[in-house]
């Protein structure tokens, strides 16, 4: 019985251990990319506000 993690063709595809399987860092090493990012954010925020007062 399989167990849902092999392919059917049985190519299994790379290997990674858990230390390499882990979520990455966001990295943000200039002010460009700092400001992109808070902007983005802000922008989700601000977007969610103006949908619940267009639907409420």
């Amino acid at each position: 019985m399989s167990d849902g993690r092999h392919d059917k063709d049985g190519d299994n595809g790379p290997v990674f251990s858990a230390e390499q399987a882990r979520q990455g860092e966001i990295i943000l090493r200039t002010r460009t990319r700092r400001v992109i990012f808070i902007a983005g954010l802000v922008g989700i925020v601000i977007l969610a506000i103006v949908v619940r007062l267009a639907i409420g």
